[in-house]
């Protein structure tokens, strides 16, 4: 007799199950933590373009190239939370002075090797994997092998 189920009974081994379920639950934990962490709020153009910083807005002139935000200015400069690391630039129709936040090449170069090495660490575990489950592969191979020929 042949069930209507459409889900092959393949898929309904535990460990598949539980590989599911934390892969979506590992998507629907981003995609909803992303919405919940957001601090976008729906604002009229007006009041938007109040409060956008003058660089968004116009021209400008970089004053100090970027680099790491001190002690009190990581605190006291709302652009130094988001890198840690913060330009001074000068807009050209106001003239004012403002920060902007920046990504100084020495935090994408520590970035970079931190990927690089946390990719080589991957290719090594994965490495071992594979020859711990050929062995095992082999192995099962040679046993079998070796009833076969017991039982000749």
């Amino acid at each position: 007799m042949e069930s209507d189920c459409r889900i092959p009974m393949s898929c309904l081994r535990p460990r598949i199950l539980a590989l599911h379920a934390l892969f979506w639950g590992l998507v629907s934990l981003r995609v909803f933590g992303a919405a919940l962490l957001s601090d976008e709020k729906p604002a009229v153009a007006v009041t938007k373009a109040m409060t956008a910083p003058c660089w968004q807005l116009e021209e400008f002139v970089v004053a100090k190239e970027c680099s790491a935000c001190e002690g009190f200015h990581s605190k006291s400069i709302p652009a130094c939370s988001q890198t840690g690391f913060v330009e001074t630039i000068n807009c050209t129709k106001s003239n004012r002075e403002e920060f902007k936040s920046c990504r100084s090449a020495k935090m994408e170069e520590h970035l970079f090797w931190k990927f690089e090495g946390s990719m080589l660490a991957l290719t090594v575990v994965f490495a071992i994997v594979v020859v711990v489950r050929q062995r095992s592969l082999d192995r099962q191979a040679s046993d079998k092998v070796r009833r076969q020929i017991e039982c000749i």
